[in-house]
């Protein structure tokens, strides 16, 4: 049997030409950024960002990636942000796929002109990938080095 003849849902409407598709895939990349990705650059000591989770103070001390700082979505205001350098990179997380607070973090960091990406998947898919939680006493925002 062709494949080729056989419409469904998934190809009911055609894909994209591989230069669109290279398009869209690749900026895709400047939006967001993958657990695995970001366990590695914490890893590494000299990660380039800072990782917010977004998520209330109370998840946040029962678990958290280590090195991330909380500070909830709705609290992310230039006042918070001042002992950031103004091109210190974010990167924001949540609770999972099935939460939005890491794309409302994120647009509120980028109102206010700051580099900003999401991490996929927030705690579920670091859980997901094998990675560990912190729980801890609610960290602050600290300020970053020139390098975060």
């Amino acid at each position: 049997m062709s494949t080729i003849n056989v419409i469904n849902a998934v190809n009911a409407i055609p894909a994209t030409d591989s230069a669109a598709a290279l398009a869209h895939f690749h900026a895709s990349l400047q939006f967001e950024t993958d657990c695995s990705d970001v366990a590695a650059a914490l890893a590494s000591g000299t990660p380039g960002f800072v990782l917010l989770d977004v998520r209330s103070p109370a998840l946040f001390a029962q678990g958290h990636v280590p090195g991330a700082v909380n500070l909830p979505h709705g609290k992310i205001v230039a006042s918070k942000l001042l002992d950031y350098a103004s091109d210190t990179f974010f990167v924001t997380y949540c609770a999972g796929p099935h939460c939005n607070g890491a794309t409302r973090g994120a647009i509120r960091l980028a109102q206010l002109g700051r580099p900003v990406k999401v991490m996929i998947g927030g705690v579920t898919g670091w859980l997901d990938e094998g990675f560990e939680l912190s729980a801890s006493e609610v960290a602050q925002p600290r300020p970053s080095t020139k390098e975060s």
